[in-house]
């Protein structure tokens, strides 16, 4: 198979995957607010100024460098909410010259008066094959406010919501965890819309208690069978990475959504902020060593190719 290396590597310890969720950006000639001049002061890693710096397709072939990564998928990044179809138009040009990204998951909000215009022009884009548009949340179970304009009971945000099955789109759902039973009466509501829920539901609680919550209303959200996972970005605010503690959460979570239905995904370069590429993807191999080579197959590319609608990766 051909990687986007270029090259094979046929290390025996070299994992052959798709990433499923990965950032680029040029910050010299484009214009993110989070990266260049509004810092969030929430962010759920904590300080990351690291990461406030130029990441492009050789950056991060630099860093996929020990695995043979076949395809990825590009997720937004917060890129200039005047200029949403921008980044998708900068992408599309990336992945002519770079031959990756190879599908776009673009940004449209749902309930802005101009929310058909700017979701009719992203899926006009060859390879946007889905939408990521954060719903407004709390921060914090109490602190929640259902109905409020841009949640996802804002009658608004619903009929934008409903417009990706227009044009067979997906919808990545990036939420805190005590959101996701809200996110599964969406996912109710409209059955033929997948979903993909982003960062393993953010199980950011390592209590016992937080863990019982997190599995909770996991369960809840699995229960739509158009509901899929992103098993990426176990990383914690102010914590090192950790293998047994991150372990639990991948075993558990792919447990509840079955093998099936989860995709591997790397978040770089965020995740870069907590642990390299190479001890991200040998760890998440580790955790799942004992599943079937068919399922480990399925994992870490199959499924993505079906969710995203990819290209068969091509024969070397």
């Amino acid at each position: 198979m051909k990687t986007i290396h270029g090259k094979w590597n046929a290390d025996e310890s070299a994992i052959t995957l798709i990433d499923a969720h990965h950032h680029l950006w040029d910050l010299k000639n484009n214009y993110y607010p989070w990266l260049s001049d509004t810092p969030e002061d929430r962010f759920f890693l904590g300080n990351y100024d690291l990461i406030k710096r130029d990441y492009m397709p050789d950056d991060y072939r630099r860093d996929t460098s020990r695995h043979n990564v076949l395809m990825t998928v590009h997720c937004e990044a917060e890129w200039d909410r005047t200029d949403q179809v921008g980044e998708t138009r900068w992408l599309s040009a990336i992945s002519e010259r770079f031959g990756f990204p190879n599908a776009i998951v673009a940004h449209a909000w749902f309930h802005t008066p101009d929310a058909a215009e700017v979701l009719a022009r992203q899926a006009a884009f060859p390879i946007v094959r889905g939408i990521r548009s954060k719903p407004v949340t709390s921060h914090s179970p109490d602190t929640m406010t259902p109905g409020a304009p841009g949640t996802m009971q804002d009658e608004a945000w619903l009929r934008g919501f409903a417009r990706l099955q227009d044009y067979g789109l997906s919808w990545d759902l990036r939420v805190p965890a005590w959101h996701l039973a809200e996110a599964a009466e969406v996912a109710r509501l409209f059955p033929d819309i997948r979903i993909i829920l982003n960062h393993t539901g953010f199980p950011w609680d390592r209590s016992e208690e937080g863990l019982a919550a997190w599995r909770s209303q996991m369960q809840t959200i699995a229960r739509q069978p158009n509901v899929h996972l992103k098993v990426s970005e176990f990383g914690l605010k102010d914590q090192p990475w950790d293998f047994d503690s991150n372990k639990r959460i991948v075993r558990d979570a792919v447990s509840i959504f079955g093998i099936e239905r989860c995709v591997f995904a790397s978040n770089f370069p965020v995740a870069g902020l907590r642990v390299d590429f190479d001890t991200l993807v040998s760890s998440v191999s580790r955790m799942l060593e004992d599943y079937s080579p068919g399922d480990r197959e399925r994992f870490f590319w199959r499924n993505a190719v079906a969710f995203y609608r990819l290209p068969e990766p091509e024969a070397a």
